[in-house]
């Protein structure tokens, strides 16, 4: 068969039979042309030629957290996974305000050394400043690898205790304080929805009851609050199934919505330890980082290993050491490629 009768038969998906020389190498003119490299569809609601969304399929992996110099930068959450054929369904998205609303409880947040929304400076502050920038350079797509998910940041530790509910209201409050971005702040530790409890909204329906409950809408369980670049999404009622909703095709496609529809978001959970339940290794398949907080003096490193092994060993992954008494000065060190922290402050 020569070079024409395989490109016909390629195009057809028969072989040629008595065409003209004319017909034949026309045929295989629109087969070469078929062959060729097309550009991708945009994504619902990105325009063709912006350049946003990268065209390459992302990828992770444990490289130095550092700026691409000379390289424009997409969006906050606009490098996500092409390969979901997800639909996402209207309830996904937030269709107006949230029904709920929080006032912030200051003097409790002082009372526990967190970080005051307010405009003077403090130590914890300064240390948040540190914590949060690698983690939205990452999300902003100026670290050396795109990631899946960028703008979902999930905070968990090895065992309860170690401090990551502390971790990750910090985080969302000093994020909170960008000038271009907001927080949506996830409390995920279903089992023990320590968050919720913080802010008085245990009680209300949560991630859990969205998951399994297919009439609500997101703006039915997501809470406001006083900070008008905060919002929060309690954990819910308790379910036997919580593993399996958290693994759920719901849960996917709310990961996917909270990327795509709002890329100026960062998505932050409070997720349980890793050697605690199977609901926080689920998790972690979901969001694009991970801060893991250690508690100095007293998280094991057998325990810590433990855990790294039930993550995907290519994903940025961070690290807080939590409690100790170093000064701020000696604070930044580099760690397996990626970065980490010496926090400051009490366990929640």
């Amino acid at each position: 068969m020569d070079t024409i009768e395989r490109a016909i038969q390629k195009l057809t998906g028969k072989r040629p039979q008595n065409q003209s020389p004319a017909a034949q190498k026309s045929l295989m003119e629109r087969a070469d042309q078929q062959s060729r490299w097309q550009p991708e569809a945009p994504p619902p609601g990105q325009a063709r030629g912006q350049s946003a969304v990268p065209t390459q399929t992302p990828r992770r992996n444990a490289a130095a957290v550092e700026t691409a110099a000379d390289t424009p930068a997409p969006a906050v959450g606009a490098a996500y996974p092409d390969e979901s054929e997800l639909v996402v369904s209207p309830r996904m998205l937030e269709s107006g305000p949230p029904k709920q609303r929080l006032v912030i409880p200051q003097e409790r947040i002082r009372q526990h050394g967190m970080i005051m929304p307010d405009e003077r400076r403090s130590r914890i502050k300064e240390e948040y400043r540190l914590i949060k920038r690698p983690l939205l350079m990452n999300a902003a797509g100026k670290g050396a690898t795109l990631l899946d998910f960028p703008n979902l940041m999930m905070v968990t530790s090895s065992q309860p205790g170690e401090g990551k509910t502390f971790t990750a209201l910090n985080l969302a409050l000093s994020i909170a304080s960008e000038r271009d971005l907001t927080v949506l702040l996830v409390d995920a530790d279903v089992v023990k929805p320590r968050l919720s409890t913080f802010f008085g909204v245990a009680a209300q329906p949560g991630l859990v009851d969205f998951l399994g409950d297919d009439s609500l809408a997101l703006t039915d369980v997501l809470v406001a609050t006083d900070i008008p670049s905060l919002t929060i999404l309690p954990a819910g009622n308790t379910h036997h199934l919580t593993t399996e909703l958290i693994a759920s095709r719901n849960m996917r496609e709310l990961a996917e919505t909270l990327c795509r529809h709002n890329p100026d978001r960062i998505v932050i959970f409070d997720s349980p330890p890793l050697l605690a339940t199977p609901e926080a290794s689920v998790l972690a398949h979901l969001v694009g980082q991970i801060v893991m907080v250690v508690e100095a003096e007293r998280t094991l490193q057998s325990h810590v290993r433990e855990a790294l092994a039930l993550l995907d060993p290519d994903m940025i992954i961070g690290f807080v050491l939590n409690k100790t008494r170093k000064a701020l000065g000696s604070d930044y060190y580099g760690y397996g490629g990626g970065y980490g922290y010496y926090g400051d402050g009490n366990s929640s």
